[in-house]
């Protein structure tokens, strides 16, 4: 199961390669919701190790923020922008949305943020119990049959015809093959 982040509280630890390889892990939690862009965050680690000349930033530890945004050796550019568009999302989509980010192996980093965005929506059909869940759904919009013929329908068969081309099924979300 995937967990939720909550992008609102996303932050992170920064300290530099210097003070690291020198025995000190000096640095500070920094809260990404207090910078407006990447370069008021730079000016704060700036700040931060002005005892430094030309000091390498070294993100030895975040939290709430998905891993491609960042690594040890580095933070994403788009990082403010891809945090916005997450935080302005619908709060029930968030985490549909990281888990088909994951599966369609997209990157937050290098991917335009609100064209994901875009194509997660078309592509997320809801929040379901499970496969056949969502086949049964799916009979009750698109057939109208009449009653006995549902309590005969073989919702499980229907279900499995779905999910081989058309959908996929993970963490009780269901989204359309694109």
């Amino acid at each position: 199961m995937t967990h939720q982040l909550n992008i609102s509280e996303a932050r992170v630890y920064v300290g530099t390669f210097h003070k690291y390889n020198t025995g000190s892990l000096y640095g500070k939690w920094l809260e990404l919701s207090d910078y407006s862009d990447i370069e008021e965050f730079y000016d704060a680690c700036k700040e931060l190790h002005a005892d430094e000349e030309d000091p390498e930033y070294m993100y030895q530890d975040y939290e709430n923020l998905p891993d491609e945004l960042i690594s040890e050796y580095g933070i994403s550019a788009n990082i403010f922008e891809v945090l916005e568009a997450i935080e302005g999302m619908d709060e029930n989509h968030k985490e549909p949305f990281f888990v088909w980010c994951n599966n369609r192996s997209r990157n937050l980093a290098k991917e335009g943020i609100y064209d994901l965005i875009s194509n997660f929506e078309e592509d997320y059909q809801g929040d379901y119990d499970d496969e056949e869940d969502f086949a049964r759904e799916i009979v009750g919009e698109l057939y109208d049959l009449p009653s006995i013929a549902k309590q005969y329908f073989d919702y499980e068969a229907f279900a499995r015809d779905l999910f081989m081309t058309d959908y996929w099924f993970e963490d009780g979300f269901v989204f359309r093959e694109s």
